[in-house]
């Protein structure tokens, strides 16, 4: 089953949350303590122009224990993995995908202590990338926001996240991608990485180099990703263009501007259903690419299969032609960082992005008679052809525009900040039947193509537009030099109107139109502290409250309320309410110079949290699937614990452990289509109530490598908890070498500064596993085998070789 055939549900990330300080080990990250006065007040971005070694943020940030993951950690990983999957490393972090490199769109999946990636906010330079889900609403996927070589560091806030964050989701904290600044020197970088099943990526950026006795400079950068796939036929391809030109302005202020371009084209791998992996193993997948690929496609609508496909219940459901991916991103904005004394900054962007793509795949479900080469005609006939299989298209457009602004003030040990943002968000929706041939009469469609003159049908459409409002206000007061208190609050007004609606009556409902929904919380608090007791030693806590507001999506697309029909929507919007969380934290952390060890614990209480409903299980295409509501079902209460700890006995030396319990029930039982359901005490779907997680690294001269392993528990695979997908061990290997000021000629000649040679091995052990689950949704239970036969799991990618050239001139 591709992405675009059933119902897409992310209930899990609505379902388990999170509080503010993650303690992660010092060799994973960066800390910087909490001892800032006013004459230390400059950003850092205008202090790593003077110094590009800076990588770090050099001030502190007290609001919550903010957690730096460095360049230096994402560039041991493969060229062109997902940075996201870097925060895998974390305790309470897992991350998940369906290809080793984690860069397929649909199949990606970030959770946080039970927080999925649409439960937390994320931005770029502060800019706001919305809910990075595959059917993106508000906001871009931080993947196709920049590329890899050229993110600087993460920056990771949990619990509330900062109350400056652009964002109406950061339930489970908030993750900000820093771009790597201009260098002042004229240089580039050539990159050059070849892997397994025919992987090329090519990454080259030139810098400009300092134009002018003012500071003037800019980089431009190409990327290019294509690989095969691991299974099935077909290739992902990605390339992107970024570009950041920085003008200072006198010594302590500067004007910037960002732009990206990004297109992606993706051949989805086929969703699984745990009984085929049991009983027909890893590979199965669509026909696309495959030899005689549209006549066995075609012949499979016919009910004439593979071998081996008898033992399937419904073979068809395994018999798609193709299942694929493509959007294209305009994304930039401009940025005025002013000392307007040598106190008070003023620091504000105003942004824009647009996007445009398409998702399809090729159905056999156009017609019920079992064996006829052409459809019956019939008064609700897709194809007019009489074609066995169509086309299944959507079209979502996403456009939107928007500014923050905020001013930061320091007094004696007080740094005050307060801050606004508004965007206007427009998303539009539709899909589209298109007309496949008759086997015989013409080639199938290109998914990649542009559908012109092909006829078609519109299924439904929709459209949305929201504009958003919010405020904050913020107080840290450095009491002692090793006390420091956080004390802030912010405001949220959030509207989303959905003009009237489109749908093919023979089979869809009238769905919802002509109505608006509204989020809003003028106070939102947070509190925390820090307090460095003792050298080395550090003890915080954290109190907040955040508030997510309303998704959108396409009709019975996830758990957004609008995207139903108007019955549905009749029937539960006096219950609606937004989902909130109160999240208490607290920890105790050690840096020693021989060992480093952290505790963190966490309790959270999420209050009125949304969950699509189906009125009976998918099945064989979004055409005849039921209708869907949205409800209230109550909420989540949460408690869980990391520990880590991480030896250096030897220079060059590390070895580290971490342990992560998380345990996170519901706290009702779920009434749907008048069954009662017992959920309450179990454990939320898709996420691990246990993890593990070590590494070994080596350093020795010009010589770096690691290996490390992940070990994730069962997982439940339906609300009540009688299937779970089975535990499993990950582990990777890396080994890397670099060489410095190799001359290339004469004295005269160029010299590369650095070159650095890699080779990396992903799934060590060749493990067959389950990665994303819930991508099409979860059952309530496991009766007559519903959970088992669920088409909503993805299988991880098995063993897999990289090496790669840098060279940095």
């Amino acid at each position: 089953m591709p992405p675009y055939r059933r119902t897409f549900l992310f209930t899990a990330s609505s379902l388990a949350l999170t509080g503010s300080a993650l303690a992660a080990p010092t060799p994973l990250t960066d800390h910087k303590s909490h001892k800032t006065a006013a004459t230390h007040r400059q950003p850092t971005a205008i202090r790593a122009a003077q110094d590009e070694s800076i990588s770090v943020s050099t001030h502190h940030r007290a609001h919550g224990n903010q957690v730096t993951l460095s360049h230096h950690l994402l560039e041991q990983q493969v060229a062109g993995t997902n940075p996201l999957k870097t925060l895998a490393q974390i305790p309470g972090v897992q991350f998940q995908s369906d290809d080793p490199q984690g860069i397929d769109t649909y199949s990606v999946q970030l959770f946080v202590h039970g927080f999925v990636q649409n439960e937390i906010g994320m931005t770029l330079d502060g800019i706001p990338l919305g809910e990075p889900t595959f059917r993106n609403y508000n906001g871009l996927n931080p993947l196709q926001a920049v590329s890899s070589e050229n993110v600087e560091r993460i920056d990771v806030t949990q619990g509330a996240g900062a109350e400056s964050a652009a964002s109406t989701n950061n339930l489970g904290g908030s993750i900000n991608y820093v771009v790597s600044r201009p260098h002042d020197h004229t240089g580039g970088t050539i990159a050059q990485t070849f892997g397994s099943n025919a992987l090329y990526h090519s990454f080259f950026r030139f810098d400009s180099g300092r134009l002018n006795p003012t500071g003037t400079r800019f980089f431009v950068s190409y990327m290019r990703n294509q690989t095969g796939k691991w299974k099935g036929g077909g290739d992902q391809f990605m390339q992107q263009v970024n570009a950041r030109i920085v003008q200072p302005v006198r010594s302590s202020s500067e004007i910037s501007a960002y732009f990206n371009w990004d297109a992606l084209n993706m051949v989805n791998y086929q969703d699984y259903t745990p009984n085929w992996l049991q009983n027909n193993g890893p590979n199965l997948d669509n026909f696309y690419g495959l030899p005689n690929a549209w006549t066995n496609a075609y012949n499979a609508s016919r009910g004439i299969f593979p071998a081996g496909y008898n033992n399937i219940a419904d073979p068809k459901d395994i018999s798609y032609y193709e299942s694929t991916a493509s959007s294209a991103d305009l994304f930039g904005g401009i940025t005025a960082d002013l000392a307007l004394t040598d106190r008070l900054r003023w620091k504000t962007t105003f942004y824009g992005h647009e996007e445009t793509g398409h998702g399809t795949y090729a159905s056999p479900y156009a017609c019920k008679d079992p064996s006829a080469i052409r459809c019956p005609a019939s008064a609700d006939t897709l194809q007019l052809n009489g074609g066995r299989i169509f086309e299944q298209v959507r079209r979502p457009y996403v456009e939107r525009f928007g500014g923050t602004t905020a001013l930061e003030y320091t007094l004696n040990h007080h740094a005050i900040s307060a801050g606004l943002w508004y965007e206007n968000n427009r998303y539009d929706t539709r899909a589209l039947g298109y007309q496949e041939p008759i086997l015989g009469e013409g080639n199938p469609i290109n998914p990649f193509g542009s559908y012109a003159g092909i006829p078609y049908r519109t299924l439904w459409h929709q459209s949305y537009n929201t504009n958003t409002f919010s405020a904050y206000v913020q107080d840290t007061y450095h009491i002692r030099p090793s006390l420091t208190l956080h004390a802030g609050f912010k405001s949220l007004l959030n509207t989303t109107h959905v003009g009237d609606a489109s749908n093919w009556a023979l089979r869809f409902p009238a769905q919802t139109s002509g109505e608006s929904l509204t989020t809003a919380s003028a106070f939102l608090p947070h509190l925390s502290a820090d307090w460095n007791f003792l050298p080395q030693h550090e003890l915080f806590v954290d109190i907040s409250e955040n508030i997510h507001a309303y998704p959108q999506s396409g009709y019975n697309s996830s758990n957004a309320p609008l995207a139903v029909s108007q019955a549905a929507y009749n029937s539960i919007r006096g219950t609606l309410r937004p989902e909130t969380a109160w999240t208490f934290a607290g920890g105790y952390r050690y840096n020693g110079s021989w060992a480093q060890a952290n505790v963190y614990g966490y309790h959270t209480n999420f209050r009125n949290r949304l969950q699509q409903i189906l009125a009976s299980p998918t099945g064989g295409s979004l055409l005849t699937n039921t209708t869907a509501t949205v409800q209230n079902v109550g909420g989540v209460t949460m408690n869980g614990v990391d520990a880590g700890l991480t030896l250096t006995p030897l220079r060059g030396l590390s070895f580290f452990n971490s342990i992560s319990y998380n345990h996170a029930v519901y706290d009702q039982n779920i009434l749907s289509s008048g069954t009662l359901y017992h959920t309450k005490g179990q454990q939320v779907v898709g996420y691990p109530s246990f993890m593990y997680k070590t590494r070994l690294a080596y350093n020795w001269k010009n010589l770096e490598t690691f290996i490390d392993a992940q070990y994730y528990s069962a997982r439940s695979f339906d609300y009540v908890g009688d299937y779970k997908i089975a535990p499993y061990w990950m582990s990777d290997l890396g080994v890397s070498y670099t060489l410095h000021n190799i001359a290339l000629g004469g004295s005269r000649s160029p010299r590369v500064n650095r070159m650095l040679f890699s080779f990396n091995i992903y799934n060590l052990a060749n493990t067959t596993y389950v990665s994303t689950m819930g991508q099409n949704g979860f059952t309530m239970n496991n009766q007559d085998g519903a959970a088992f036969n669920n088409q909503s799991i993805l299988i991880g990618a098995p063993r897999q070789f990289f090496g790669s050239v840098r060279a940095e001139f």
